[in-house]
């Protein structure tokens, strides 16, 4: 009988997730995963019916445990006009040299999936246009604060600038963390200087 009544499913997918994201769906094994989450191979199944079910778990894990809180300051009934530009001074010290007590050397797990092959798969395909849709909400949100009475034509340009600029940082930090900060740097600045 496997382990599925002794283990916490939520550390499982925490250990999966974890793997995914350094490796990638394709790249992780299920000898790797059963390594990681300490479980054998019928009790994966058992819990998440697939290494796909459990990869789905880990996704939705990591925008509750990892992005939603980050940009919960963004979406706050009253953002302080300074919550964007925190946001990303935030995001640039995680995507900081690796090895530090608190970085992302592998980037967003959904930034990664977007660049492998799974994400073709449509329902992998909606998730990661959702996610960007919901930085593009929080981002819109900083920046409506930051700049209450800018035209909303030029609130979105520096809406989609940032988000860019964050999507960019988080794709080059795995190979060039400088870059990804300077990315990060550069959205910074309009948040800087008045619009008017």
């Amino acid at each position: 009988m496997g382990r599925t009544a002794t283990f916490a499913t939520a550390d499982a997918v925490r250990s999966a997730r974890s793997l995914f994201w350094a490796e990638g769906y394709e790249n992780t094994s299920m000898s790797a995963i059963q390594q990681a989450t300490g479980l054998n191979a019928s009790s994966i199944y058992h819990a998440f019916g697939s290494k796909r079910g459990l990869f789905e778990a880990a996704i939705a894990n990591y925008l509750e445990e990892v992005v939603r809180p980050g940009l919960a300051p963004l979406l706050a009934t009253d953002p302080s006009p300074h919550a964007l530009a925190d946001y990303l001074g935030r995001a640039a010290d995680l995507l900081g040299e690796p090895g530090g007590s608190e970085s992302l050397p592998d980037g967003c797990l959904l930034v990664n999936t977007a660049c492998a092959g799974i994400a073709r798969e449509e329902s992998v395909r909606e998730v990661i246009t959702s996610y960007r849709a919901e930085l593009v909400r929080a981002f819109g949100a900083g920046v409506a604060a930051r700049f209450p009475e800018a035209p909303a034509a030029e609130r979105e340009r520096i809406t989609e600038t940032g988000v860019s600029a964050l999507l960019a940082a988080l794709v080059m930090s795995r190979v060039d963390p400088s870059a990804a900060r300077s990315a990060l740097d550069a959205a910074r600045e309009p948040l800087r200087t008045s619009t008017s």
